[in-house]
C-alpha cells in the first residue's frame, strides 16, 4: 500500500510536469476509437438470473483486522479519503476498506505505462482496454480459482458470459462493473449518445415534436434568439461539442445514429437484404455523415456552434455545461450528467440580487434521438446489448492478500452490502414502507446529492462489481436510479413536466428508439476495440481514426465546405479504409456463421 501512494504521488508529480511543458501537440489518448462509447461503459448485459443475496463474511470491527487494499482507478475523478462512514460499515462487515486514487493529468494510457514501468501495483485496477497491456506485462492474477470459491461472483455472469472474458491462454483476468441486470432490465436513465437539450427549451417552445438536425438546430436558434442569457446575464451557448483526442467519437459517431443503425460503433452492418446478407458499410462516407457535418458547418458559420468547440479540452468542455449557458450538445450522459446536475443544484444570484438554481429554471438535459427524416426508425438506446469485455476490474500481482481481494469483491455482490452502497443506511438514507418498498423523503434525496455529505457519508465503490435491475427481494430495485417512485422524485420538475408533457416515464421512453432484435454479430465495437496496429486493417482502423480527428474541426469552420469535403475524403481514402471494412466483413460473417451452426434463427 506505502509502495503504491509513493508512486502515484510520482506520477501525480510527472503529471504536473507534462502540463507545464505541454504544447500544441495532442496528448496521445490511446487507441482511438470510433464506436460512439466511452470504454468503460460500453456494456449493458443482462445476466441470467440470480440470486446474489449471499452473506457477508462478518469480521469483529476493530481496526486492526481491517485489511486496506488500494485500487487505481483509470477515470478522472476526486479522491475519496478515508473516515467515511458507509466505507467504515462495510470494512467492519468484510474486513477490508479500499482506498481509491483516481487517474491525474495524464491519459490512462500513460498511466498504467508507468505503472508498468515501475513495477509497483495496487492491490486493485480498473481499466477500459488499456487493461490488455497489464495482462501481456503479466501484472494479473487469474480469476478462475476464485470464481469456484465464491458464489456472488461466479452469479455474476452466466458461464458463457465469463467465457467472453477468457483469454487466449484459458483464463479470466478481469470483469466489467456496470449495466449487469439481475433478472431484468430496469434502466430509467438513457446513458448512451444522443442529442440532449435543455427542458426549459422544449417547455419554450411548447413541448413540440422534434426528430431531425434541421428542427433540433432550428429551435436551439430561435430560443438562443429570444432568451440570450441567463438570469446572471452570462450569455448563453447555443450548442458545443468537444473534440479532444480522447473524446471525439462524440463528434464523428452520430451519422450511424442519425441513418436509424444501432451502436455498432466501427461500422453500419446493413440488413435491407435480410440478416442472412449483412453489408458492411462505412457510416463515415454516407450521405447521412455528409450532411450532418454540413450542418454543424452552418450552424458554426451562424454563430450557433461554440467557436471554441476545437480547442477546449474535456476539463473546460464539462465546466462550459456546469454554468447552464449550454442550451444543447451530443454526448453519452455518462460523460457529463453527474457533474452537471451537482452543479446545477447550487444557489446562485441573478442579475437583480435574487437567487436561483439552474435545476429550478430548466436547465438540466432531456434526450433527443434524430434521424435524417422525419418518421424514421432509431435505434439511439442499446437493449440488452453485448457484453463489453475490452476492461474493467481486475486483481494485480501487487496484491497483498489475493483470496481476501477476491472474498471482498464477492461480497460487495451480497444484498445487504450492496444496498448499503447504494441505497444506505435504513432509517438514515431511506425507509421501507409496509410493502417492503424501499422510499426516500425530500430530505434524505437532497442529502445524497449534497457534495459534503456524499464525502462524509457514502461509499458506492462505483468501479466494482455492481448489480442492476431487481433485488433478491423481487420488490426493489438494486439502485435508486432504477426504482420508478424514487427515480421520477429525484427528477427537478422542469424535466418531469417535460417527460410528463411527451407521455415518457423516463429517459429510455423519452430518447423512443424501437426495441429491435440484435444480431449475432452486434455490436461491431467489441471486434475492433481489440485491433492493434499490428495489422493492415488494424492499421487502417487506427489511421482512419486519426485523419478524423484532424479534419473533421476543419470540415466544420471551413468557409467552403463543399471544398474542404472533398480534401477530407482524399485523405481519408489514403488510410486505406476498405481494408478495414473488409476484415469487418469477414467478422461479420464469421460470427453470423458461427450462431448459425450453434442454433440461431433469423
Amino acid at each position: 500500500m506505502k509502495r503504491f501512494r509513493r508512486l502515484i504521488t510520482g506520477v501525480l508529480v510527472f503529471a504536473t510536469a507534462l502540463s507545464a511543458c505541454a504544447c500544441s501537440t495532442p496528448s496521445k489518448g490511446g487507441r482511438t476509437y470510433v464506436d460512439g462509447t466511452k470504454p468503460e461503459h460500453r456494456n449493458s448485459s443482462q445476466s441470467e438470473p440470480s440470486d446474489p443475496d449471499v452473506t457477508a463474511v462478518p469480521t469483529s470491527g476493530s481496526d486492526d483486522q481491517i485489511t486496506d487494499f488500494s485500487m487505481f482507478i483509470t477515470v478522472s475523478g476526486a479522491k475519496k479519503e478515508y473516515g467515511n462512514e458507509i466505507k467504515e460499515l462495510i470494512a467492519e462487515k468484510t474486513g477490508v476498506r479500499v482506498e481509491e486514487t483516481w487517474l491525474p493529468a495524464l491519459t490512462a494510457e500513460e498511466a498504467i505505462d508507468i505503472l508498468i514501468a515501475s513495477d509497483e501495483f495496487p492491490d486493485y485496477v480498473y481499466a477500459g482496454d488499456e487493461i490488455e497491456a497489464l495482462y501481456e506485462n503479466g501484472s494479473l492474477i487469474p480469476w478462475d480459482e476464485y470464481l469456484e470459491i465464491y458464489p456472488n461472483l461466479k452469479n455474476y455472469y452466466s458461464e458463457a458470459q465469463w467465457d467472453k472474458f477468457r483469454k487466449d491462454d484459458g483464463h479470466i483476468y478481469w470483469a466489467n462493473v456496470f449495466e449487469n441486470f439481475n433478472q431484468k432490465d430496469t434502466s430509467t436513465e438513457h446513458n448512451y449518445l444522443a442529442f440532449w437539450i435543455q427542458a426549459r427549451v422544449l417547455e419554450w417552445a411548447g413541448y413540440p415534436e422534434v426528430e431531425t438536425l434541421d428542427q433540433y438546430f432550428d429551435l436551439l436558434e430561435r430560443y438562443a434568439e429570444a432568451n440570450p442569457v441567463l438570469p446572471d446575464g452570462t450569455e448563453v451557448i447555443p450548442y458545443t461539442c468537444i473534440c479532444e483526442s480522447w473524446r471525439y467519437y462524440s463528434l464523428e459517431s452520430a451519422p450511424q445514429f442519425l441513418a436509424g443503425f444501432p451502436n455498432d460503433g466501427s461500422v453500419i452492418v446493413d440488413t435491407s437484404n435480410g440478416p442472412l446478407e449483412p453489408q458492411v458499410m462505412d457510416y463515415n462516407t454516407s450521405d447521412a455523415a455528409k450532411m450532418y457535418f454540413k450542418k454543424l458547418n452552418e450552424e458554426y458559420g451562424k454563430g450557433i456552434l461554440d467557436p471554441e468547440f476545437a480547442i477546449q479540452t474535456y476539463d473546460e468542455y464539462v465546466s462550459k455545461l456546469c454554468t447552464g449557458r449550454v442550451l444543447g450538445l451530443c454526448d453519452q450522459q455518462w460523460d457529463f450528467i453527474y457533474s452537471v446536475r451537482d452543479s446545477f443544484g447550487q444557489l446562485r444570484r441573478a442579475e437583480d440580487g435574487s437567487t436561483f438554481k439552474l435545476s429550478d429554471i430548466g436547465c438540466d438535459y432531456v434526450p433527443l434521438g434524430l434521424v435524417v427524416e422525419e418518421g424514421m426508425d432509431q435505434q439511439w438506446h442499446s437493449y440488452g446489448a453485448e457484453i463489453n469485455v475490452s476492461g474493467g476490474i481486475a486483481v494485480t500481482e501487487g496484491c497483498s492478500d489475493p483470496d481476501l481481494a477476491f472474498r471482498f469483491l464477492n461480497d460487495l455482490l451480497s444484498q445487504e452490502i450492496h444496498d448499503l452502497r447504494f441505497w444506505g443506511v435504513e432509517g438514515v438514507d431511506y425507509y421501507v414502507d409496509d410493502d417492503l418498498t424501499y422510499y426516500r423523503t425530500e430530505e434524505m434525496r437532497a442529502k445524497w446529492k449534497d457534495p459534503e455529505y456524499k464525502t462524509d457519508h457514502i461509499c458506492e465503490y462505483a468501479y466494482m462489481p455492481q448489480w442492476r435491475g431487481m433485488s433478491s427481494d423481487g420488490i426493489n430495485c438494486m439502485k435508486p436510479d432504477d426504482q420508478p417512485g424514487e427515480y421520477k422524485a429525484g427528477l427537478p420538475e422542469p424535466v418531469r413536466n417535460c417527460l410528463d408533457a411527451y407521455g415518457a416515464g423516463n429517459f429510455v421512453d423519452m430518447i423512443g428508439s424501437v426495441e429491435k432484435k440484435s444480431f449475432p454479430w452486434f455490436p461491431m465495437w467489441s471486434w475492433s476495440n481489440t485491433l492493434g496496429m499490428d495489422t493492415p486493417y488494424g492499421l487502417a482502423y487506427y489511421k482512419m481514426g486519426e485523419c478524423k480527428h484532424q479534419w473533421l474541426p476543419q470540415v466544420i469552420m471551413s468557409s467552403n465546405f463543399e471544398s474542404t469535403w472533398d480534401s477530407y475524403m482524399l485523405a481519408y481514402q489514403d488510410c486505406k479504409p476498405q481494408v478495414f471494412l473488409d476484415a469487418a466483413q469477414a467478422e461479420v460473417d464469421t460470427r453470423l456463421n458461427e450462431a448459425l451452426e450453434n442454433g440461431w434463427t433469423p
